[in-house]
């Protein structure tokens, strides 16, 4: 198996649907309590491709594409609509948009994170799959200059410095993101009669940890 650097098609995913699952087990005691835990430190998307497909061609290019991925052997890239930015979906990537970590004069490599709020819990997704182009990097109030002062790894999202920023420096990211993701099938049915009956394909779609 193995990983390949390439974009699901952005007009088939449009219209997807998805978003992230998460894995809880929950157990009832005999006095109606419960406990609650989870295996999972971070979630885990799902989608299906097949609500995307809106012409013969699309489902075309849907097969051709399952075909170079051999159906579930191999990972690819895939554009959340609903969630892409490190910023809201209305605005443009900014150097401040998130903070990935804290200087510490020794640290030069930081992987992405985009942070989650609500109220006094964080929670911090680790972003693997970075869009070349996209990245903005600065340390406190300063933008800084991709490929003079740091660089990007786009296929591990690791950010690393020419120099360790100093300690207790704030370092922050904008960027846009893709979710590295496999099909969830090994096999596609497809029938040109439903499809122009308003019957589309199953193509479920999952979020893959690298």
């Amino acid at each position: 198996m193995a990983f390949h650097e390439v974009r699901f098609p952005e007009s088939l995913s449009f219209g997807a649907m998805g978003g992230p699952q998460r894995r809880t087990d929950v157990v009832t005691l005999a006095n109606g309590f419960e406990e609650r835990n989870t295996p999972w430190a971070h979630s885990r998307r799902v989608f299906d491709a097949g609500l995307g497909m809106r012409s013969i061609d699309d489902l075309q290019r849907l097969v051709g594409f399952f075909e170079a991925r051999m159906g579930q052997l191999h990972g690819f890239r895939w554009k959340d609509w609903s969630d892409y930015k490190s910023c809201p979906a209305s605005l443009e990537p900014a150097f401040d948009d998130q903070t990935i970590g804290y200087g510490d004069g020794e640290t030069a490599s930081f992987q992405l994170v985009k942070n989650y709020r609500s109220g006094e819990q964080v929670y911090r997704r680790p972003i693997l799959k970075p869009v070349a182009g996209t990245l903005r990097i600065g340390l406190d109030q300063d933008e800084l200059r991709g490929g003079v002062d740091f660089e990007v790894d786009v296929t591990t999202g690791v950010v690393r410095f020419d120099h360790p920023p100093d300690p207790q420096i704030e370092i922050r990211a904008g960027y846009e993101f893709d979710v590295p993701v496999r099909f969830d099938t090994d096999r596609i049915l497809t029938s040109v009669a439903s499809f122009q009956a308003g019957q589309v394909p199953d193509v479920p779609v999952i979020e893959v940890r690298l």
